[in-house]
């Protein structure tokens, strides 16, 4: 065997790619020279990693296959990585005693400084990945190298300063639910955030970087409102260059960028085609003037520059497009993203930062001391357990929600919310025949809709139409469909989508900010952030695309109140646009590809591991070699398999069969029956995990199924009759 690499974390390699100028793929296709132990320089090539225009989405046959993997130690003692100039380079990385033998066996490590299990290409029994140790005799537990067992504590008393963050290196830390609430309450924090989507989820990544001790609660699971239900694009945003919002489309365009580069797995390039007909509120020319300004206001660091195109090159592309009365488009790139996950790995980038994350926990009042908002009372929706929360500040990120806690504060306080609906309908993309991304404007109303590609599926969205419904309750209503499917159908006629096709659906309300607008539509995507009379923190509106800046405004206004309140002294800015995600530590995953292929993983479970998990696949790769049943899938029609339940359950914060087929792997939408198959599987897998009963597993697949009979799309809508300008019947 030979020899094993002292390699700390992936996140400790420096950068090999230039995600935006995309210029550097050349450089790193020749040999770079690595110096182990101060031997002779050994030649290896590095893998061109795909580039921001790679058309990866349409190439799901492609697979990289890397050459035999060396033999590498995880150690959490971290080694001198010497960086050299782009290039060839050269890096010293020095050898450690390791017995690999007795690795490979499933002995563990009797000294502190030894440095876990050996992972070879041919035995991966040990979970890889950002610090954990999982010895092979116990591939199903993560274990600390030292033997330790961290409680989740947060030490000391609210306001007196940052803590050490010990060069921000991450730590896994073990979290019994209940005790974590028990153990929460016992002691006071520096900041209390309420809401568990993306801006709650940053903010707390935020804080908890500059060292702040952090609880953040949700009623539901971690995305369970608005942030899983979103159109999943990363992007400056088209139509709002219409209505002059500059400042958003930058500032969009640099979160992407951002965004690009700290989860690429969970964000990646996607191409557009936006076709224009005669008729179409958009002209060709206003098309055209509108591309360059998105490009300029990217500094023209997009993908490419966009491109007009012709009605012959728009047709070679999207042969299924409407012909009659097409006058050219343009093909341009933006960004989709997987919205629940990014949510979820955001929290556990907080967590593994120190924060405590409480799903299912809700706030049912807050504490004054002397008028002033100082914690909430909360209670566990699924046990019923009641505590009491403390904080220095609060901060309400509760999207759609935050009005309703605004009153906590406040029972006069003014709407400050504007809530409009945006409903998505899923359909087997074969039945549309999009290559890619599709804009276009709906005949129907002018509105700027999409097609998007997701696999073997397309989604149609969305609407956005004022409503009175509450965000716990909202669906899609059979109007909603008939408008997607409509207006779907006017540029692909040849689709004749209706209701039957329909595989899933979601709808969410987003938070937008009362502006007097007339028409949803023309609403502001800006944010605020306010004080209330009690001191408790409001952050409102904004897109997800622009969250993390959202988050980092939120935690400079808490730092610049406790620093004029003489409680703390913290630092500036937390750096969360420098380091990646969980699992999003390199774009570059030829060698985790080629690990899974050769453990004999099916080529589409090896790129789902890859999309949902990134440089973590390795880890539930390992899990399913640990115990066959694992390795099955959870049903025949899609590629996610036992083990993913398990690695939900020890790192992703779930505590329902809903958790995991809706929001963690997305079977809900996108196998024909929701996932209905699979909900007895996962109860099971779940219930070893969280200690339930037969009894609560039954429940568990009862709600699950009556989830997906409450959500299913209508199922007897009207005829759809021509009654917009080139809208063709379905029998044209």
């Amino acid at each position: 065997m030979a020899p094993a690499l002292g390699i700390d974390r992936l996140s400790d390699l420096a950068p090999v790619y230039d995600l935006e100028g995309c210029h550097q793929p050349g450089e790193f296709a020749r040999e770079q020279q690595v110096r182990i132990g101060g031997r002779a320089p050994a030649l290896f090539t590095l893998g061109r990693e795909e580039a921001f225009g790679d058309d990866y989405s349409a190439r799901p046959d492609r697979v990289e296959r890397a050459g035999e993997p060396r033999a590498v130690e995880i150690v959490e003692k971290q080694h001198c990585i010497k960086d050299a100039p782009i290039g060839p380079l050269v890096l010293e990385i020095g050898l450690l005693p390791v017995d690999q033998e007795a690795g490979l066996r499933g002995e563990r490590a009797r000294r502190c400084q030894a440095v876990g299990v050996a992972v070879d290409g041919n035995d991966l029994r040990a979970e890889l990945g950002r610090g954990d140790r999982m010895p092979a005799v116990a591939a199903g537990e993560v274990e600390d190298a030292a033997g330790r067992h961290d409680p989740v504590g947060l030490p000391g008393k609210p306001g007196t300063g940052p803590r050490e963050r010990e060069g921000r290196v991450r730590r896994h830390v073990e979290s019994d639910r209940p005790a974590s609430l028990k153990e929460t309450a016992s002691r006071a924090v520096d900041l209390l955030v309420i809401g568990g989507g993306i801006v709650g989820a940053g903010v707390a990544r935020d804080a908890a970087m500059r060292g702040m001790r952090t609880v953040l609660v949700e009623q539901n699971d971690l995305a369970f409102g608005t942030s899983s239900r979103s159109s999943r694009l990363v992007h400056g945003g088209l139509r709002y260059l219409e209505h002059g919002e500059l400042r958003l489309v930058f500032e969009s365009l640099r979160e992407r960028a951002v965004l690009r580069r700290i989860a690429p797995h969970l964000v990646w390039p996607l191409p557009f085609i936006f076709p224009v007909h005669d008729g179409d509120r958009l002209r060709r020319w206003q098309l055209a003037a509108g591309m360059w300004m998105y490009d300029l206001l990217s500094l023209f660091h997009n993908v490419s520059p966009h491109k007009m195109l012709g009605k012959r090159a728009l047709l070679s592309r999207e042969p299924g497009l409407r012909a009659a009365g097409l006058r050219g488009g343009a093909r341009y790139f933006d960004a989709q993203c997987d919205d629940a996950r990014l949510v979820v790995a955001t929290a556990r980038s907080a967590h593994e930062h120190g924060a405590t994350i409480l799903t299912y926990t809700a706030v049912t009042g807050l504490i004054r001391d002397h008028g002033r908002v100082t914690g909430a009372m909360v209670r566990d929706v699924r046990t019923g357990r009641e505590a009491t929360l403390r904080a220095s500040m609060v901060v309400n990120a509760t999207g759609p929600w935050a009005d309703q806690i605004r009153r906590l504060e406040d029972p006069k306080a003014q709407r400050l919310l504007r809530l409009t609906k945006g409903t998505h309908a899923v359909v087997p993309r074969e039945r549309i025949g999009n290559h890619e991304a599709i804009t276009f404007t709906s005949p129907l109303d002018g509105r700027m809709m999409f097609i998007l590609p997701w696999g073997a599926w397309s989604y149609i969205g969305t609407t956005d139409t004022d409503t009175a419904e509450s965000p716990d309750e909202v669906r899609a209503s059979s109007e909603d469909i008939r408008y997607l499917l409509r207006s779907a159908n006017s540029r692909f006629p040849n689709a004749h989508l209706t209701e039957e096709d329909v595989v899933a659906t979601w709808a969410a309300l987003r938070p937008l900010i009362e502006d007097g607008a007339i028409g949803a539509t023309a609403v502001s995507r800006e944010h605020v952030v306010s004080d209330g009379p009690g001191g408790m923190v409001t952050v409102a509106g904004g897109k997800l695309t622009t969250y993390r800046l959202m988050a980092s405004q939120v935690v400079d206004h808490v730092v610049k109140r406790l620093n004029t309140e003489a409680r703390g002294a913290w630092p500036a800015e937390a750096g969360t646009d420098l380091e990646p995600l969980p699992g999003g530590e390199s774009a570059s995953l030829g060698t985790i590809r080629a690990l899974g292929l050769d453990s004999g993983v099916d080529v589409a479970t090896v790129e789902h591991m890859l999309r949902h998990y990134g440089t973590e696949a390795a880890g539930i790769f390992n899990l399913m070699r640990s115990e066959p049943g694992l390795a099955e899938r959870l049903q025949p029609d899609h590629p996610a398999v036992a083990a993913e339940v398990l690695h939900a359950a020890r790192k992703e914060f779930v505590r329902s069969v809903a958790d995991v087929l809706v929001r963690r792997i997305h079977l809900f939408y996108e196998a024909r029956d929701q996932g209905a198959a699979a909900a007895a599987r996962t109860a099971e897998l779940l219930g070893r995990e969280l200690r339930w009963t037969l009894g609560e597993q039954q429940r568990e697949v009862a709600a699950y199924r009556a989830l997906t009979g409450r959500t299913l799309p209508p199922t007897a809508m009207p005829e759809l009759p021509l009654t917009s300008r080139g809208l063709p019947s379905r029998q044209s």
